[in-house]
């Protein structure tokens, strides 16, 4: 790179991953650590070469037809990029890449968290001994539900999804069961102690913990609806650490309030930041604030994969994951 491109990063980054960028790029850093918003993000596409961008922005195929329009590379902070129109991008001429691999481990560990919280009442437990109403051990207080030998669908089969497999197969002896239209190999799945199924509603009916991990899609958009978690046992529990609006929040009220299903752990949302109201008062719901990936480790490593790609462009080499 004979010159230094300018980046606009649009939220604060890992010390050392802002450190990196700052030393190869003109980077303009996010000092707030706040959205920039559509009128941000034309900004930031007018003056800058590259945006380095994450899902709390929307880049929408207004926000991109800015005019005049100087940025060529969207580095996306994170592996899903349904935040941004690729179809719009590809037509600008924008390249665009996301950060794969490296949240594999750390958002199956949230996923497994949340089954283990939902399942034995962690989150209802803690509250209620920080609000001084625990009185002591007694045989019958809040009696949750084992995981070790209970059945595990998995919707979807993706890195994370087969990390999870692992983790509650080998860990908890769960017999696991997944769908997916693009399954991985008899041996790898095998090895993994997961069987497939033809169709989704057979995940739904057979599971005692049904785990999303589809990614967002027009396709997959409430997916979860009314009648799916209708499907789902009256004494089964729903993960999503996929995307939110692969569940209906609404329909899942509803479930989660007459008894359809018997819980659910939500690590994303359908609209967020904004969190339907009455999920923020049902016991039986595990709540957390999209913390799949948020180890210091992760983060770190998804930063210095974006900046990695942000080298390869401008230097005229191959993305090493190009997603436009």
């Amino acid at each position: 790179m004979t010159a230094r491109p300018t980046v606009v990063v649009t939220r604060r980054l890992p010390g050392i991953v802002e450190e990196e960028l700052s030393r190869d790029f003109e980077a303009k850093l996010s000092r707030d650590d706040r959205p920039l918003g559509a009128a941000g993000l034309q900004d930031a596409l007018r003056g800058a070469d590259a945006v380095l961008c994450t899902v709390t922005d929307r880049l929408t195929s207004e926000v991109l037809a800015v005019e005049p329009l100087r940025a060529r590379m969207l580095a996306n902070f994170g592996v899903g990029f349904n935040h941004i129109d690729t179809a719009a991008a590809k037509a600008r001429g924008l390249a665009v890449s996301n950060t794969p691999d490296v949240l594999t481990e750390a958002t199956a560990d949230i996923a497994v968290t949340l089954l283990l919280m939902v399942s034995r009442r962690a989150g209802e437990g803690e509250r209620h001994v920080r609000c001084g109403a625990w009185t002591g051990w007694r045989p019958t207080h809040m009696l949750g539900t084992e995981v070790s030998g209970k059945t595990l669908g998995l919707v979807g089969m993706g890195r994370i999804a087969r990390a999870v497999a692992r983790r509650t197969h080998h860990g908890f002896g769960m017999r696991v069961i997944f769908h997916d239209p693009y399954p991985p190999s008899a041996a790898e799945a095998a090895a993994l102690g997961a069987e497939p199924r033809e169709t989704l509603e057979q995940v739904l009916d057979e599971a005692d913990f049904v785990s999303l991990h589809c990614p967002a899609t027009p396709e997959t958009r409430h997916l979860m609806n009314r009648e799916r978690l209708a499907r789902m046992r009256r004494s089964a529990f729903l993960i999503n650490t996929a995307r939110g609006d692969v569940v209906d929040e609404a329909a899942l009220v509803e479930a989660l309030g007459d008894g359809t299903i018997a819980g659910a752990g939500l690590d994303v949302y359908e609209r967020e930041p904004e969190i339907t109201p009455e999920l923020l008062t049902m016991e039986n719901v595990v709540l957390l604030p999209h913390l799949g990936s948020a180890t210091q480790e992760t983060r770190i490593a998804m930063g210095r994969r974006a900046v990695e790609n942000l080298r390869l462009f401008f230097s005229g080499a191959p993305l090493r994951d190009r997603v436009v």
